[in-house]
């Protein structure tokens, strides 16, 4: 939630919210429909009464010639921004061996903006990575082909974290639910059609980093 400031009455809070949370999933702004619908106004020249008071306040931008023309500034008390790098692809699916063209998909300057406040307390930006994920086994997770995930680097994790793993032997890698269990692991896909990959207890299972986020990919058309 955006940090109470003086002078702002709950709907300007209530508006900063979602705006902060809508980008944060979709990485583009809300229509004033969608602000209306999610903020509790029905009235859509009642939205455009607060935007207009946020812009003058100078918390908000807009660009009234498109539909989704509101976004926050860096004055908003939305907190500071910060870039992750994107360091390659992660395969939502069947484990499949990484061609080296995927770690080095992405230049250096290959990034994302987050603002801190849309991050887990104790995450810091040092320990963050980005991946495209590539492929529908987590779908049930709101994980889809093309998204952004959030990356904690750490190489333990708890049964039932969502993690990226990596099958050294094989040279295999994949985006799971990661299980251990009495005679091995199990890797565990968030889509119905797909069974769950079961790994003995003497496969080398390592942990790469767990997701802390996901951004969503949003397909774009042109007319």
């Amino acid at each position: 939630m955006v940090r109470k400031s003086k002078g702002l009455s709950d709907r300007h809070h209530r508006i900063l919210d979602f705006l902060k949370e809508f980008h944060g999933r979709y990485m583009y702004p809300p229509s004033i429909r969608e602000i209306g619908e999610k903020t509790g106004i029905s009235s859509t020249s009642v939205v455009n009464y607060y935007l207009d008071q946020l812009e003058k306040m100078g918390l908000i931008e807009r660009d009234r010639k498109i539909s989704r023309g509101v976004r926050l500034t860096s004055a908003s008390p939305i907190g500071e921004m910060f870039k992750i790098p994107v360091v390659g692809r992660i395969v939502a699916s069947e484990p499949i061996p990484v061609p080296a063209s995927d770690f080095n998909y992405y230049d250096a300057e290959t990034s994302v903006d987050i603002a801190r406040t849309l991050l887990p307390s104790r995450e810091k930006g040092s320990e963050l990575f980005a991946l495209e994920v590539q492929g529908d086994s987590m779908i049930d997770a709101m994980v889809n082909d093309g998204d952004i995930v959030i990356m904690k680097r750490t190489e333990e994790a708890k049964n039932g974290d969502m993690v990226a793993i990596w099958l050294p032997d094989r040279d295999e890698t994949t985006l799971k639910y990661y299980y251990k269990e009495l005679d091995g692991y199990r890797l565990q896909p968030a889509n119905p059609t797909l069974k769950p990959i079961t790994l003995s207890r003497e496969t080398r299972v390592e942990v790469k980093g767990k997701v802390v986020m996901v951004i969503r990919h949003v397909e774009t058309t042109t007319t």
